[in-house]
């Protein structure tokens, strides 16, 4: 099973809608900008009731940030603590400590009622804080066995993208961020909402928590990528139909041999597994956004019967269709 399924309650608006992110001397710019990104813009589409974004520095004295910048934060402390999220953008090495007063004011933080998440490095700040102590947590793989190491009460898996535990939730690497934070979004406010920020971002709409960090050759030869890409919006555009090894292949023009290889690494999943992947997504989707019945969104999404709906489901996701459809759906005001 991923580590998808949120752990909140089914309304499409969170109770607590300020978001903070941390800032420190030595900050990382792009895990920050993701933060900005997602959750510090006027988004019209999402209506009054968006996210209300602020940084917070906890340290007095003035800030540099990689690539030359020097910033300066636009919240307080008394943001930090009245947030109901707080986002912990990397860290400045896995070597620097964390001051105390960092850490202290997570803590109260948390204790408080915040949800406290990290990118990348991030999760040294969260590890030294102790909030991830007897918890499933990542980072990026560079960092994993480093942070495995110094805090042996964490259960480090360095194969996820990203980990929601409800109130603490880690991430990988910096791209692995913004999968992080889209998810956050839709988990607070429902897919639909979560697939317009990422078209805005021109960012795949959902990657799950649990996909691979690391894959085999991330950038294959421009010719394959080209046939793999031109296979994978095919497979998106007809879900439905009975893809096979040997009729992708053909498709493909490449020997099946040929075909899984290059395919796992272009997407660090077997075929058959990626395309499971996608028909429960879009079942996801379906099952959040309509009222189709559950026979019929196993046949537009290739799964067969309501019956194979509900197992391959309940694997992947822990949970019935029916019962998700109940906690996520979007109601109608």
């Amino acid at each position: 099973m991923t580590a998808f399924m949120p752990k909140t309650a089914n309304s499409r608006i969170p109770a607590n809608r300020r978001v903070v992110s941390l800032v420190y001397d030595g900050l990382c710019t792009f895990e920050f900008g993701i933060t900005a990104e997602v959750f510090g813009l006027d988004r019209p589409e999402a209506g009054p009731d968006w996210y209300q974004f602020k940084s917070v520095s906890l340290e007095d004295r003035l800030l540099h940030a990689c690539g030359g910048l020097t910033i300066a934060a636009t919240g307080t402390e008394t943001d930090l603590y009245q947030a109901g999220t707080i986002i912990v953008p990397g860290w400045r090495g896995p070597d620097e400590p964390v001051p105390e007063q960092i850490c202290q004011a997570l803590v109260r933080a948390h204790e408080g009622g915040a949800r406290v998440a990290s990118i990348c490095g991030g999760a040294y700040v969260l590890a030294a804080a102790g909030l991830l102590n007897g918890r499933r947590a990542t980072t990026h793989w560079r960092f994993a066995e480093g942070l495995a190491r110094r805090y042996p009460a964490i259960e480090i898996d360095a194969n996820c993208l990203y980990i929601d535990e409800g109130d603490i939730l880690t991430s990988a690497g910096s791209s692995a961020g913004i999968d992080l934070c889209l998810h956050i979004v839709r988990s607070d406010f429902g897919a639909e909402l979560a697939n317009t920020v990422a078209r805005r971002l021109v960012m795949y709409s959902h990657r799950q928590g649990g996909q691979s960090q690391l894959i085999e050759r991330p950038v294959p030869l421009r010719r394959e990528a080209d046939r793999l890409s031109s296979i994978l919006d095919h497979i998106l555009a007809n879900l439905d139909d009975p893809h096979t090894i040997r009729s992708l292949a053909r498709h493909a023009g490449m020997s099946e041999r040929t075909f899984q290889r290059r395919f796992r690494s272009l997407t660090g999943l077997a075929p058959l597994k990626w395309i499971l992947r996608e028909r429960l997504e879009q079942a996801r989707i379906l099952l959040e956004t309509g009222s189709a019945a559950p026979d019929d969104i196993a046949r537009v999404t290739g799964l067969g019967s309501a019956e194979n709906l509900r197992l391959q489901f309940g694997r992947h996701y822990g949970i019935s269709p029916l019962i998700y459809r109940d906690r996520f759906a979007q109601r109608a005001e």
